[in-house]
């Protein structure tokens, strides 16, 4: 059988196959996508980003959290709250989000072939599913196959009791009670949706902290609400063995001799690179343990016409970081060098109950580098939309210069925090100062108006500081 030639064949339909699809199609190049799935949309959509955030907006409405300062703790929307529930309105987003993005890779000329993808050599690759049998043969490949929730010899994973991230909303029934291992964002997300509906939630992590990569004082005040939420935190353990009792009930058996019993598990400890059917050995590639292939800050692998983009490149693993990725790698291919792209400025968003969001440099990391700066604080109780919202919780902090008052990093957490985050991503990337927030207006009542509450606050410890 003889191959089809196309300029790019993209491997992986998630956010940065598409956008990387999309951006050669865009430079008139024949592009095809290939699919294991049925339907694109990767990891993303079917299982990860959309269906998790979709069941947390889910979990907020139908609970009443939101509201439950303002009409009380009792508050609920509907009373007994069930997985058909969470599952009715995340499956109808699902099937929207294909939809969308089958329509913008259809009207881009884009050819979509639906089968496992495996190299014959560096320039081609065979394909073969229930409807195809192709090779095809590329100038240039990019590899964006996302990645699987990794799996443990100590953790049994039974798909009913004992489940990972990409099978948790298939559980037929709410558990009353929860065991989640692994304090990464996967897991602290869950744990946060399934406390606010009620359930007795376990959380079990082995580093010393929650979100190692965030604002210390922002993941404390997360640890607080967890804990309000009545979570308990198992910091610095370590899970040995998981059993399934006769009954049914699951037990954890940590390091320590603990054990922790619950009616069902989630393990939510790291993902691991879908390569296993990739055959990169043919394209004289490799990947890590994790199944992480290496490339340059220009995604491009060793082997120079193969980028790899996604998940698949490892941290930071976030789907708004691999559009980005995407559009990079496809640029670059095609010999497209005015494309540029800052990762120091890109935002990062955790849909933790509350959420956080984040970007530049933490206070820890500032510190270890001996930068002067001070900090000014916000919190949501401080404004009058705080108050309307019934949000109380909420706090905004701006890290600065001290001598050029140069915005440095913005972290905040509560309820828009991924929304509110770009007002600080803007002023950052045109190297704005304090100045900015203090100077302008904001529309009133607002939560942006945090930025100058903090603003004032950080420059009025500052000329405090300097009058001593």
């Amino acid at each position: 059988m003889s191959a089809v030639r196309y300029d790019l064949t993209v491997i992986g339909s998630g956010p940065s196959g598409q956008r990387a699809a999309v951006a050669a199609a865009k430079m008139k190049k024949r592009v095809a996508v290939v699919e294991a799935r049925s339907v694109v949309g990767g990891v993303c959509i079917n299982t990860g980003t959309i269906p998790s955030k979709t069941m947390r907006e889910a979990v907020l409405h139908l609970s009443g959290y939101n509201y439950r300062t303002v009409y009380g703790m009792n508050y609920r929307v509907k009373e007994r709250i069930t997985m058909a529930d969470l599952a009715f309105r995340v499956q109808s987003v699902i099937k929207t989000e294909v939809d969308v993005t089958e329509a913008q890779l259809s009207r881009n000329g884009i050819d979509v072939l639906h089968g496992i993808a495996r190299f014959v050599d560096p320039h081609k690759v065979c394909v073969e599913g229930p409807s195809t049998n192709a090779t095809l043969e590329s100038d240039r490949i990019i590899i964006a196959v996302g990645t699987r929730p990794a799996s443990s010899p100590k953790v049994p994973i039974n798909g009913r009791t004992i489940v990972n991230s990409d099978q948790i909303l298939d559980i037929p029934v709410l558990p009353k009670s929860l065991i989640v291992v692994g304090g990464g964002v996967v897991g602290a997300e869950y744990a946060c949706m399934f406390a606010i509906l009620g359930i007795r939630v376990t959380l079990i992590e082995k580093r010393a902290r929650l979100l190692e990569f965030a604002d210390q004082e922002i993941v404390e005040s997360l640890s607080y609400h967890l804990r309000d939420s009545r979570v308990t935190l198992r910091l610095g353990e370590e899970v040995g063995s998981v059993e399934e009792l006769p009954d049914g009930t699951v037990v954890a058996n940590l390091e320590s001799k603990k054990r922790v019993s619950g009616d069902a598990l989630l393990y939510a400890v790291g993902r691991q690179g879908n390569v296993d059917e990739l055959n990169l050995a043919a394209a004289g590639l490799e990947a890590d343990n994790r199944g992480r292939i290496p490339v340059d800050e220009y995604y491009q692998t060793k082997v120079p016409h193969i980028y790899a983009v996604g998940d698949v490149v490892g941290f930071p693993s976030l789907a708004s970081v691999s559009m980005e990725q995407g559009r990079i790698a496809a640029a670059r291919a095609f010999d497209d060098h005015t494309v540029t792209s800052n990762p120091s400025f890109y935002p990062y968003g955790i849909y933790t109950i509350p959420e956080i969001s984040f970007i530049g440099k933490t206070e820890e990391q500032l510190t270890d580098e001996d930068v002067p700066y001070e900090v000014g604080m916000a919190y949501y109780r401080e404004t009058a939309r705080g108050q309307i919202r019934g949000d109380t919780t909420g706090r905004l902090k701006l890290v600065f210069h001290r001598d050029t008052r140069k915005v440095l990093g913005v972290h905040i957490i509560g309820e828009g925090a991924s929304e509110l985050i770009h007002i600080g991503q803007a002023v950052m990337i045109l190297g704005g100062t304090m100045d900015y927030f203090i100077d302008t207006v904001f529309n009133y009542p607002t939560l942006a108006e945090c930025y100058k509450v903090a603003a004032f606050n950080g420059l009025g410890r500052l000329h405090r500081y300097q009058a001593d």
